[in-house]
Formats: structure tokens, sequence, C-alpha cells
């Protein structure tokens, strides 16, 4: 898979602080980026960047096989954490001036916002002022205007901010069908259950370094523990414990008397899966046998426990 965005060696500091520390990033084209890592890693100096808000101390930043430049800026969705609306203003007639902004002609960017709009039923907010509007009423607005002009990379740092469940749905459907009519996405939050739902890569990045970078699948893999989280029906429970123990390492355990069934969580070291399976079939009858795969969550609090 070819790359739309390559972040080389990039060097970015305040003073004596240093909020990115030779970071390089690929992001494949057409593919949702998760960009993580905790509050302080060097995540929004990097966004900032990208969107040519700050400029880096060294390094650079290649867009679509082009060192990146300011006519890069409309090829460029950004939805910042602070959203940045004129709340005085109408509805309308601001979304009608970004997107000139961004290069439409007025009669391009009134016909995307009639699309917009309609998709995201919100028709009836044309002429309401920004201080109108609710937070989650206000984010809908900021979206909108960052995806009218079909850039080829959108930016979304902590896009479910202020909406509720329902919005917050919505707007996710939003971002997958962007993702498959052609989108490349870099999706920034601290939401990890949003990370599993949407994202196909990650980076973390944590005290102004890369930790991680990889597909999602690939960094899932790197941290297996080669656990097992087993279910088993025996009527020796005591034997069954013993016999698992003098092999493997048995982490959490839940015993259920009403039908004797024992649920363990097995590491297996550097055994193979067969090996404890064969022991549980020979004591019981096996209910459950599945390999405990970590969460986004598991790695991040992993690999930043570990620096």
């Amino acid at each position: 898979m070819s790359s739309i965005l390559e972040v080389n060696n990039v060097v970015k500091k305040y003073g004596d602080y240093v909020a990115l520390n030779a970071v390089s990033l690929t992001v494949p084209r057409g593919s949702i980026y998760g960009l993580l890592g905790p509050n302080g890693a060097g995540k929004t100096s990097l966004i900032r960047i990208i969107n040519q808000i700050t400029m880096p101390d060294s390094g650079e930043i290649i867009l679509d096989g082009e060192k990146l430049d300011p006519k890069h800026i409309s090829h460029i969705g950004y939805l910042p954490e602070e959203r940045g609306l004129y709340k005085s203003m109408k509805v309308g007639e601001q979304c009608l001036y970004l997107a000139q902004m961004k290069g439409l002609s007025k009669a391009d960017a009134k016909a995307q916002l009639d699309y917009w709009f309609d998709r995201l039923e919100i028709q009836g907010w044309w002429n309401k002022k920004i201080e109108e509007l609710s937070k989650g009423m206000a984010q809908k607005v900021q979206f909108v205007v960052c995806v009218l002009h079909k850039p080829k990379l959108l930016i979304f740092d902590e896009p479910f901010s202020g909406f509720d469940p329902v919005n917050a749905n919505v707007i996710k459907d939003e971002i997958l069908e962007l993702q498959k009519q052609g989108s490349t996405i870099i999706f920034s939050t601290h939401r990890m259950e949003s990370v599993e739902e949407l994202c196909d890569h990650i980076a973390l990045i944590h005290k102004s370094n890369k930790l991680i970078e990889g597909s999602l699948d690939e960094v899932k893999r790197k941290f297996r523990t080669n656990s097992f989280e087993v279910g088993i029906l025996s009527d020796n429970v005591e034997g069954l414990m013993y016999d698992i123990t003098q092999k493997f390492k048995v982490g959490q355990t839940n015993f259920k008397s009403l039908n004797n069934e024992i649920k363990l969580e097995v590491q297996l070291g550097n055994a193979l899966p067969n090996e404890l399976l064969h022991l549980l079939t020979q004591r019981g009858q096996v209910t459950h046998f599945m390999e405990k795969i970590p969460s986004v969550n598991d790695i991040f609090i992993q690999a930043v426990s570990d620096k």
C-alpha cells in the first residue's frame, strides 16, 4: 500500500522543551490512522506542523509525493479539538465563507453544503448563529466545514468530543464512508474503543518519541502474551487446578459452583496451545478456549508504562 503522508525525522522544540524528537511516521493511502499518546506526548505539535500552522525545526513532511508546501492547505481537512467557528455569524454564511477559503467557488460550496446539510439532517440551521447551537450541533457544522472540499487527507482531533452516543455513531459512520470514498484519515483520540472500531493503522507517541507504529493487526500480534481464556466442566476442580499449575501460569480464575464450571486465564509461556487443550480434554469438558488478544487500551498502557 502506497503512502499519502510521510513524516521524516521531524524535530520541534519550544525553548528547551523538545515536543517532537526526530519523529518519523508513514500514513498509508486510504487508511484510518490512529495517532495515539498521553496528553503532552507531542501529537498536537505534529498535527499543527502537518497543517502548516507551525514549522518543524528540522525534518520534512511529504504529502502525496511532494514536500509539504502552502499550496497543500487545500488538500487537507482539519477538525481541531478546540473548535474555531465564529459564534456571532450565521451557520450558512460562515460555511460558505470557509468553503471559499478552501478554494471552492460559491456555487460549488453551496452545492456541497446542501448535500451535507441534508445528509446530516441540519437543513434548518442555515440561518442560526453558532452561539445559538449546542456544542454537539456546532461540532456537526465544523465537521461539514472540514470535509466539504473533499480533501486528500482528513485530520480529526477528538472528533466525538461533545457528541451524545447517537450523534457520535452518525459521525463514526460518516468517517467510515469517507474512507470508502478514498479519503485518508488521521484520527487522534483518547477513546480507545473508537480506535478499535475505526483504525486499521496506529502510531503511539510518548514523551516526544514514537514508540509504536504499524497496522493494528501487526501491533496486536507483537504484544501477544500467549495467554488463553478457557472454560471447563470438571467434577474434580482441585485435581484439575493442580495439573494445570504444574505446567502453566494461571491468572484470573472464576469458579461457578452451580455447574462445576471453572473459567481460567492461562499463560502458556513457550508451550503450544495444543498442550493445554490436551490436558483440559483429559480432565473434563472444555466449554471455552480462546486466545486473549490485547486491546489497544492494554497496548497503550503497557507501552507507556514501560517507558
